[in-house]
């Protein structure tokens, strides 16, 4: 062979074999060494209520700790939403501060003949707040109701200065405002006057600047405003909303909260669930404001 051409011949072939190696750091450069198999994260949604939409996060904040593989999503919206959540199928668990009802157990029952399932997870208390510098120190059910249908409308109808009576109210997915509506107005509607709040942390901000405002929410918000001592009627003893009140159920509006799911929990969601009624996740219950459920 000619030198030229041999020259160009071993040129060719060197660009041949150095075009077959591929970089190092390719998928085959590192076949050699297998790479450590990534843990698989388990994700549990909750949904629903705003007033334990906090007590949620915390549980999760908390029992993530201890299982790093396992992800809680937990975001607030109302107990109606977080109902809907669970009949729709995108939400593992429903936050409730209030009971479901017959309606929803049978759009559950289409998904799962044997569900839903209820665990009562903490106790409350529905509390009347009034501004720090409001002299009424407490309300018969009676005159709660007024209030809110509409028919008392200055505080000096019932024991205050003469001003008008400023009402906050939930809006109506929230299981608080279900809970006023059918245990304290008799299932009738709230009056055109209320000013409808998204959450209770707004309805106590509202009331803590407002001086002759009154609103209602969980007994864990009652912070910067006064909250109201409860009457039967008007010759019953005034029930402040305190722990042994609730939790012995004088109190005339304590409350049951409420997990609900679609069936009977299994694998991460049971562990979940398992956590909130131990010990270490009731005490949380305590931490936030709330009751323990036992």
């Amino acid at each position: 062979m000619r030198p030229l051409l041999s020259a160009l011949f071993t040129l060719t072939l060197l660009a041949l074999v150095s075009g077959c190696r591929r970089p190092l750091g390719s998928s085959e450069a590192d076949a050699g060494t297998p790479r450590a198999a990534e843990e698989p994260v388990d994700i549990v949604t909750v949904k629903g209520s705003d007033t334990m939409v906090l007590l949620g996060q915390r549980w999760a904040e908390q029992f993530m700790k201890q299982r790093p593989n396992l992800k809680l999503q937990v975001t607030g919206g109302g107990s109606g939403t977080g109902i809907a959540a669970l009949i729709n199928g995108t939400t593992d668990i429903a936050m409730s501060s209030r009971p479901i009802n017959d309606a929803e157990k049978q759009q559950l029952r289409q998904r799962d003949p044997k569900g839903p399932v209820e665990l009562t997870v903490a106790r409350d208390g529905i509390t009347f707040y009034v501004n720090a510098s409001n002299p009424v120190e407490a309300l018969t059910l009676a005159q709660l109701q007024g209030i809110y249908l509409g028919d008392i409308t200055n505080w000096k109808d019932v024991g205050g200065k003469d001003a008008p009576i400023v009402v906050y109210s939930r809006e109506n997915s929230s299981g608080t405002y279900v809970f006023v509506k059918d245990e304290v107005l008799g299932g009738e509607d709230f009056t055109v006057r209320a000013q409808t709040l998204p959450g209770t942390g707004a309805v106590v901000n509202a009331v803590a600047r407002e001086l002759n405002g009154i609103g209602y929410g969980g007994a864990a918000f009652a912070k910067g405003i006064r909250e109201l001592k409860v009457k039967k009627d008007a010759r019953s003893e005034a029930i402040p909303p305190t722990e042994d009140n609730i939790r012995s159920g004088t109190y005339p509006l304590a409350r049951d909260l409420f997990f609900y799911l679609p069936r009977e929990a299994t694998g991460a969601t049971r562990a979940f669930l398992d956590y909130v009624l131990s010990p270490e996740g009731q005490k949380i219950v305590i931490d936030v404001g709330y009751f323990p459920a036992k």
